[in-house]
């Protein structure tokens, strides 16, 4: 599952591919509670850390969500 992670006063997102969502988040919960880095590998293969008080957001793609966005010729 896809997860967007935000960096506070960045217009930096990483990505990242994530299995299990359930075990990402309480990862990232106790990570934040204890101010500690969160390190990440995002999907281009390189390694992240970004300080918890810097986290800005975190968002997990659901995958019901099936969004596509399209362009037709007018006329």
């Amino acid at each position: 599952m896809k997860v967007r992670i935000g960096v506070a006063e960045s217009n930096k997102v990483i990505e990242l591919e994530v299995e299990d969502v359930e075990a990402f988040k309480k990862k990232v919960g106790t990570e934040v509670e204890e101010g500690a880095v969160l390190w990440f590998t995002d999907t281009k293969g390189r390694e992240v850390g970004i300080p918890s008080s810097r986290l800005a957001f975190v968002e997990v793609e659901s995958q019901e969500q099936n969004t596509s966005v399209g362009f037709a010729p007018v006329g």
